[in-house]
């Protein structure tokens, strides 16, 4: 340890290493990290809300089901500002680190909520002003005549500037070739990346081969998004975790007949070959608000309602059939 308490470099290697090998949560290595624990804070110590905020946040990350691939990369950025503002204080040169990124998978599978953590955790690092989230599509950024797509682009810019704006489905800005307006936002977003270097975190989203067609229709592009995060679909252990949570935020809990048929749906949905993207997390909350909808319909006429009654969703509750019509929602 340093004389301010923050581990050495040899320290800090294996606090990281125990992240990745996952016998340390993200919240445990960034206090260590900075050479603190969560006990140890006391009333009136000055950066004592921006750390309990950035825990907070650290904890709700941690909370994610999955993406361990994601949450590693997030340690090793975090880990670089941490070691930047340690080399500063040691007057040593300061690379500040480029924070663009481009998130690929299928819908469903975090894109947005990751987007969201990474802007408040960023917020509490004092890499961002603000810590908002601007989320966009096309139909935001392009216009309807030649000029308005620039301006149009740059409103958005600005609305976005201390936070993170988040392109959804950004491929679909290039797709109506050379005369599309879409060009126009395109050559706007990577010129206020420059205007406005520091100012903003663009992440660009959308599905994995779309995206890499995206990042190779403008030169311009792959240097300034170098951090690449893939979300892998949910495996089935994963989806059903998610579907107790979704059910428990709202006070319900699966039978066990009504987990079986929901782990039945999601397996003949996983190895769907219809074509359409599995739908994930999106197609997991689907099901369960169908399944809470028909619960009450069920017991709709039931005259004595017993508490688990009112809670449990039962069999039947998962009609065959859900997950064709869920599937499809992107």
């Amino acid at each position: 340890m340093d004389k301010n308490g923050r581990p050495n470099r040899q320290q800090s290697y294996r606090i990281i290493e125990e992240y990745r090998d996952g016998h340390l949560p993200l919240t445990a290595a960034l206090a260590r990290l900075a050479g603190e624990d969560a006990q140890t804070h006391r009333p009136g110590d000055q950066d004592r809300i921006t750390r309990e905020h950035l825990q907070a946040s650290l904890q709700e990350f941690d909370q994610l089901i999955g993406l361990k691939s994601v949450k590693t990369v997030v340690a090793e950025v975090l880990a670089y500002l941490y070691m930047q503002d340690r080399r500063q204080s040691l007057h040593l040169r300061n690379e500040p680190l480029v924070l663009h990124m481009v998130f690929m998978g299928n819908p469903g599978t975090g894109k947005t909520t990751v987007a969201r953590l990474l802007a408040r955790m960023f917020h509490e690092c004092g890499v961002l002003d603000k810590g908002h989230l601007v989320e966009v599509e096309r139909a935001d950024l392009v216009g309807e005549y030649i000029g308005h797509t620039a301006q149009k682009t740059r409103d958005v810019i600005k609305r976005a500037l201390g936070g993170v704006l988040f392109i959804d489905e950004a491929y679909s800005l290039a797709r109506g070739g050379s005369k599309d307006f879409g060009r126009e936002s395109i050559d706007a977003l990577v010129k206020a990346m420059e205007d406005y270097r520091n100012q903003f975190i663009a992440i660009i989203a959308g599905y994995q081969r779309e995206m890499n067609w995206f990042l190779a229709t403008n030169p311009g592009l792959p240097s300034r998004f170098p951090i690449h995060l893939e979300f892998p679909d949910y495996d089935l252990p994963s989806l059903l975790e998610i579907s107790r949570r979704t059910a428990a935020e709202r006070q319900y809990r699966f039978s066990a007949g009504a987990e079986m048929q929901l782990r039945v749906q999601l397996q003949r949905a996983r190895s769907d070959n219809s074509g359409q993207p599995f739908g994930n997390a999106r197609l997991v909350r689907n099901l369960v608000e169908r399944a809470v909808r028909r619960h009450a319909v069920r017991l709709f006429e039931v005259s004595h309602l017993s508490r688990e009654e009112a809670m449990t969703l039962l069999p039947e509750d998962f009609a065959e059939g859900d997950t064709q019509v869920c599937t499809g929602v992107s």
